[in-house]
């Protein structure tokens, strides 16, 4: 079974032209009616004070006065009455005597009654103008009385214009005001139709219910999604940003964030300069005070730049994992070139045996075994901290491998349950990992690869010392060596420059200090001081990578 369909609201555009044309009709109604109004009232007026001229001209004239003085004033006066009529464009003249009777009509059989009207006033010498319904229907009227030399009342004349021809003129004023507003209302519509109809591509012919509703998903998805989204205009303000945005920027507690121009976030500066870029940024790798963040950038265009739309995904956790991973796959690759090493020696040993040289065989195996030992037991009676013991023992087994020698320094000395819990293992290892996989990298090739190792407690402060034989800092990059991208060697498959600035990062997060200076034999020495606090640090908003 086929259901009805159900008709589709009216788009916003439709209903607004709607509203506009009835506002309009209604304005030019309105218009129409209070001027048809005022115009009638106005020809009234005007007709009121047209008859009030001609009765007073008449009431005036000589003639007048003579014919009145005869015994048949009708005879005289209703000619001139009618001529008057004509010449003065009025409907009627009536002379009278002072009682009221006519001598003058524009009907003859009406001449000698009565006249039909008040004349009382003008009896009494005074002028008066009525809207009156008479023999010929209704007028408006002026009434004056005809006075002799001694200002006595031997007369009375009135003048009048029939209501029906002022209306007949006030018609054709307002059919003329009519057409005009016709007129105005068509261009006024197609005007209206002209505007809605750019409305409606702006809004692609949407209701107001459906704008609504996407603007609830809208906000729904902007709160839902958990990477940050950023949209910034076309003057680099922010226009747009959500929870996940003001979370991975650390702007949480920022109140007005929107309008706010991204150079006045107090963001790091090449994460800045990143968003500020008028090209796009794919999978670009940014360091906040606490974070990882891969950036891409977008810019909107039609027509003209209009803004940059910037997505935002913490990849912390990730890169910390990454990290271990290498680290892990380093001491996989050093386990098996020990484990080749020691079948090696196991060879050697068996062989020994067999040739019947069993005391030669004991001496060569105690000697491997005890430099093995030595190792452990040196690295360990200088730092007893277990989570840093294992880290320089298994990146002692890479540089190793890679003919680089790794030293623990006689100066250090670390022991056990000497670090706070505010100091998580994890970013001991990406600060000590990274200096000393930097150093190894540095050193390889060299006359004398070595690297050297100290870490020690010195009052309230764990200090960290990392040198290398290779060919150092130049001073003018002793801050660019530190932040994201920066690489004196080229480019492996996996990208340089981010080992450095994780590790910057890092030290900043416990409120620690890094510094890089010229070793005593040659070759760059890095240190890191962090205090031993019982206390979280504050993160630093912010924070350069």
């Amino acid at each position: 079974m086929r259901m009805p369909s159900v008709p589709r609201p009216r788009s916003l555009a439709g209903q607004l032209f709607a509203m506009q044309a009835v506002l309009i009709a209604v304005v030019v109604a309105g218009y129409a009616l209070f001027t048809y109004v005022s115009d009638e009232r106005q020809a009234e007026r005007a007709a009121g004070r047209q008859a009030m001229a001609v009765a007073s001209s008449i009431a005036d004239a000589p003639s007048v006065h003579a014919a009145i003085a005869t015994p048949k004033p009708s005879l005289e006066l209703q000619p001139y009455a009618l001529k008057v009529m004509r010449d003065a464009d009025v409907d009627f003249v009536t002379i009278m005597d002072p009682q009221g009777i006519r001598w003058t009509h524009p009907k003859k059989n009406m001449i000698g009654k009565h006249f039909v009207g008040n004349i009382a006033k003008a009896q009494q010498g005074g002028s008066l103008t009525e809207k009156y319904k008479g023999t010929l229907g209704v007028s408006v009227r002026a009434v004056t009385p005809i006075k002799d030399a001694d200002q006595h009342v031997i007369g009375l004349v009135s003048a009048g214009i029939k209501v029906q021809a002022i209306s007949k003129q006030v018609r054709g004023q307002v059919s003329a005001l009519l057409g005009v507003a016709a007129g105005v209302l068509a261009l006024g519509a197609i005007g209206t139709y002209v505007v809605n109809a750019r409305l409606r591509r702006h809004t692609h012919g949407m209701n107001a219910a459906e704008l609504s509703r996407m603007h609830d998903y809208h906000e729904a998805a902007l709160h839902a999604v958990r990477e940050g989204l950023l949209m910034l205009d076309g003057q680099y303000r922010v226009a747009l940003i959500n929870d996940g945005g003001r979370e991975l920027l650390g702007l949480e507690g920022e109140r007005g964030v929107i309008g706010t121009s991204v150079a006045d976030l107090g963001l790091p500066s090449p994460l800045t300069g990143a968003l500020l870029a008028s090209e796009p940024r794919v999978d670009e790798v940014h360091l906040t005070a606490d974070r990882v963040l891969v950036v891409n950038t977008s810019p909107v265009s039609g027509g003209e730049r209009r803004g940059t739309v910037v997505t935002l995904r913490d990849v912390t956790e990730l890169q910390s994992l990454m990290g271990e991973l290498n680290s892990e796959r380093g001491f996989t690759q050093a386990l098996r070139s020990q484990a080749h090493e020691a079948a090696n020696r196991l060879h050697t040993v068996v062989s020994l045996i067999e040739l019947g040289r069993a005391e030669e065989a004991v001496d060569f195996a105690t000697a491997e075994l005890e430099l093995a030992q030595a190792l452990t037991d040196q690295v360990v009676a200088a730092v007893s901290e277990p989570v840093l013991a294992a880290l320089l023992l298994g990146k002692t087994a890479q540089a190793n491998e890679r003919g680089v020698e790794l030293v623990v320094s006689e100066d250090s000395r670390l022991d056990d349950g000497l670090l706070p819990p505010t100091l998580p293992a994890r970013d001991l290892v990406t600060i000590l990992g990274n200096l000393i996989d930097n150093a190894v990298d540095a050193a390889q090739g060299s006359v004398r690869a070595r690297v050297t190792v100290t870490a020690y407690a010195e009052g309230s402060e764990l200090v960290l010392r990392v040198a290398d034989t290779g060919a150092g800092v130049d001073p003018a990059h002793a801050d660019l060596v530190f932040q994201r991208g920066f690489s004196t060697k080229p480019s492996g498959p996996g990208g340089r420059g981010l080992g450095l600035a994780l590790v910057r990062q890092a030290v900043q997060r416990q409120g620690g200090e890094l510094t890089v200076t010229e070793a005593d034999g040659g070759g760059a020495e890095f240190v890191v001081r962090l205090p031993l606090r019982t206390t979280a640090p504050v993160p630093v908003p912010g924070g350069e990578a």
